[in-house]
């Protein structure tokens, strides 16, 4: 995996949103990298954004203390904005207690690399560590994709899959532990890539090159693939619902998630004026996923 760095400058502060997801998503619409961490108990959240310099940490608490009042506007909420050094090994360690074996089916285990093995015989493992990418299985969306590639990929195997916002590249390395035979990814983001071609390391796959690309221009194969994952923002969903929709072939699915619930109806319209069929959806937290059928 990349390597963490020996020293981080973090910017933390408590999120009082109503809307947890709020917060997160205009932190990531500044490309900060950042993480959330929830005390249920005490119902506090704190979210902790992760420079590599002394000067990148002062421009972000700058920024965030100048946004305070336009994000309230928007419904952010924050406070108790403080200054912190983490050391790369406290950050890793840091990160462990959050994270825990997923098991998707008796097909398909998720598993942190820290973690002893507990699979049952004939489970395939995947494993991933969090990083600065998205997509270890912890999150809602990323969960409703592996069991939709798991499911599919039991009931016909040898099937072609696109894994488009790859991010880790958890989705399409699932898809090559569970029977896909042809399986092409993409992400906007270089790092990304390069995380995903690590974790196909790590995880003994080969045979697919994942490529820098986006949904705006990826072109995809000339004869279209039997299921299309596609895990990214709603608004891009349906920004290019007309490309998106053009790499599945007549018949095969397309998993839509990334969604947030009162987003999901109008992304599925846009789906469904393009000749889509939902034949399932799940809500998980805030999050609705679902799967079309392209008629």
């Amino acid at each position: 995996m990349t390597k963490v760095p020996e020293t981080l400058y973090c910017v933390s502060f408590e999120d009082y949103s109503i809307d947890g997801s709020l917060a997160a998503e205009m932190l990531s619409a500044l490309e900060f990298e950042f993480s959330t961490w929830i005390d249920r108990e005490n119902r506090r959240v704190i979210q902790t954004v992760y420079c590599l310099e002394l000067e990148g940490a002062d421009e972000a608490e700058a920024l965030i203390r100048e946004q305070v009042d336009f994000w309230k506007e928007l419904g952010i909420e924050i406070g108790n904005i403080e200054r912190s050094v983490l050391s790369g090994v406290d950050w890793s360690e840091a990160w462990k207690k959050y994270f825990h074996p997923i098991e998707i089916s008796e097909r398909l285990l998720i598993l942190p690399s820290w973690l002893e093995n507990p699979e049952k015989p004939g489970q395939k493992v995947l494993t991933i560590d969090p990083g600065m990418s998205f997509g270890t299985g912890q999150h809602a969306t990323t969960l409703f994709c592996l069991k939709v590639i798991d499911r599919i990929g039991a009931e016909n195997p040898g099937l072609s899959l696109l894994d488009a916002g790859c991010g880790s590249g958890i989705l399409a390395i699932a898809g090559s532990l569970c029977g896909f035979s042809h399986i092409d990814a993409f992400d906007f983001d270089p790092d990304a890539v390069m995380i995903t071609k690590e974790n196909m390391e790590i995880n003994h796959v080969s045979g697919f090159e994942p490529e820098t690309a986006d949904a705006a221009d990826y072109a995809g194969r000339a004869e279209k693939y039997d299921l299309v994952c596609a895990n990214i923002l709603a608004h891009l969903l349906k920004s290019f619902r007309s490309n998106i929709a053009s790499w599945v072939k007549p018949g095969g699915y397309l998993a839509l998630a990334g969604i947030l619930e009162e987003e999901f109806d109008s992304v599925a319209a846009a789906y469904s004026g393009l000749g889509f069929e939902l034949t399932e959806a799940e809500t998980l937290k805030e999050w609705r996923s679902g799967l079309f059928r392209k008629k």
